[in-house]
């Protein structure tokens, strides 16, 4: 250990300042590692955001699917009735154009 202090005494003069050197150099390394690890932290938290945001998003798409499966099924039903009243107003016009063409151009004259 004496000669240990001895090489530090002649390397760098004096024993104060190599401590001091020692120390700074410690700090700047605490310091850096510091950064690293807020930067982790941060880009840690940055994912989470991402992956709730991403929660959300689908919470809504499957909420927004699920709100236009259930008006096409309105629409369905909305169409089929549609369909059914057209079929009877047709069978209705050529049930009364079957009876106009039965009866002949004389009940035609008389309206």
């Amino acid at each position: 250990m004496a000669a240990d202090h001895k090489s530090k005494k002649d390397a760098g003069g004096d024993p104060l300042a190599a401590a001091f050197a020692a120390l700074t150099s410690s700090l700047d390394r605490l310091d850096s590692a510091v950064d690293r690890h807020i930067e982790g932290s941060t880009a840690g938290r940055s994912v989470d955001e991402q992956v709730q945001r991403m929660a959300e998003d689908r919470s809504r798409l499957a909420q927004d699917l699920d709100e236009s499966e259930a008006r096409a099924q309105k629409l369905s039903g909305v169409n089929g009735e549609v369909s059914r009243r057209l079929v009877d107003v047709m069978e209705t016009v050529r049930g009364v154009l079957d009876s106009d063409a039965a009866s002949g151009p004389a009940t035609k004259r008389g309206r």
